[in-house]
């Protein structure tokens, strides 16, 4: 008997009206089995600014964690602490969406996943210049 977990995803409801949340639209949930994948499609309905992603999870009684950032402009997505390639496969190639895989799932994968969007920007200064993420 093939055992199935549950991936959550929500849309950030209790934002929405704060930073506009609702502009993010992900599926509520996805249904897997054990040992096969999952994936998680992302988009938005902001700008072409808005090129920047961020996956988080979240199991329950924990605080949130990224998983991955990915742009439109970085060939190779960013993992957070924990988390990489092997497990996880993030990709962007258009400003207004984006997909997170989940390889090989396991007990531990069953937990609630967030995308968020923003923008890239850069700020020219006196010294240099820096790349700053503005959240909406």
């Amino acid at each position: 008997m093939t055992r199935a977990i549950t991936i959550l995803l929500h849309l950030l409801y209790w934002i929405q009206g704060v930073v506009r949340a609702n502009d993010v639209i992900q599926p509520n949930i996805i249904w897997a089995n054990m040992g096969q994948l999952a994936t998680i499609n992302c988009k938005h309905t902001k700008d072409a600014f808005h090129n920047q992603m961020y996956w988080f999870r979240q199991h329950q009684g924990e605080s949130m964690k990224l998983i991955a950032y990915t742009a439109t402009f970085n060939k190779q997505p960013e993992f957070g602490e924990g988390f990489d390639e092997n497990k996880f496969t993030a990709n962007k190639t258009v400003a207004e969406s984006g997909s997170l895989t989940v390889n090989n799932l396991g007990s531990t994968d069953s937990a609630v996943y967030f995308c968020a969007v923003s923008k890239h920007s850069v700020r020219n200064s006196e010294r240099g210049c820096t790349k700053t993420a503005q959240a909406n």
